[in-house]
């Protein structure tokens, strides 16, 4: 809903007090919140798995329609942490444990096997791209991302970094960024243009916001990782390094 062109209703516009942007997100919330009131005047809150989350972060090149990133680097169409890491909000009130506070990180492909199990329906044969994270979400002790390594491809299937415990590897790249100093604004976009990105190690838990470089403090995390994703080319392949990704699976279709 606030993926541009960005429409509210006639009851929220203007609402906010603070643009048309805001005023989405405000009937964005409301909607959230009609959702809950339904499950619990059915009596069914308590016992029922809500999760409120995103695609991707924010389109800063629409300036004031285009969302923010609070403080991460760059956002949508990026593989920077602007543009992969999202808000996730999980609520069942009979298993999760109110305040917890998740730091590991998991995707969203993880929903569907982890709903699944929930649902005690076993998983297909063939397995699915998620990972279990039912022990995140009920806080057990010590519980760790089921993902050794989580990757990020995007553009003609560029594996551009990839994230290994607190730790994210950027490989080389060509990002498509926002022109400094010139945002767009009132549903216009503003200029971008390709950057250098070279080959760096950011500590998520101490800088989310990818600005200390640490691949030349760390060459052991750098090369361990590596080997890691040097797996993922050779299995689903990368076109920064002429990887043509045997097990790629085609594009599914139904007849």
């Amino acid at each position: 809903m606030p993926h541009r062109p960005i429409y509210v209703s006639d009851a929220f516009k203007g609402k906010s007090g603070k643009g048309l942007y805001a005023d989405c997100i405000m009937e964005i919330d409301w909607s959230v919140g009609e959702i809950r009131r339904a499950l619990e005047e059915s009596g069914q809150a308590e016992d029922t798995l809500v999760v409120f989350t995103s695609d991707n972060g924010p389109w800063l090149r629409f300036g004031d329609r285009g969302g923010t990133s609070g403080g991460l680097r760059q956002g949508k169409l990026t593989t920077f942490e602007g543009g992969v890491r999202v808000p996730t909000i999980a609520q069942w009130p009979s298993v999760i444990p109110p305040g917890l506070h998740i730091r590991e990180p998991a995707i969203t492909l993880d929903l569907m096997p982890t709903m699944l199990k929930y649902a005690g329906v076993d998983l297909p044969p063939a397995g699915v791209d998620g990972k279990d994270i039912s022990a995140l979400l009920e806080g057990e002790p010590g519980a760790k991302t089921p993902h050794e390594i989580i990757p990020f491809y995007y553009q003609e299937n560029e594996l551009q970094a990839v994230r290994s415990g607190k730790w994210k590897l950027v490989y080389p790249h060509h990002p498509i960024v926002p022109v400094p100093g010139q945002p767009g604004g009132g549903g216009r976009a503003g200029p971008q243009h390709y950057v250098v990105q070279e080959l760096a190690l950011f500590d998520m838990h101490e800088d989310p916001g990818e600005t200390n470089d640490l691949s030349a403090e760390y060459p052991e995390v750098v090369q361990k990782i590596d080997a890691l994703a040097q797996q993922l080319r050779e299995d689903l392949g990368d076109t920064l390094e002429g990887y043509p990704g045997p097990n790629r699976r085609p594009v599914g279709r139904i007849e």
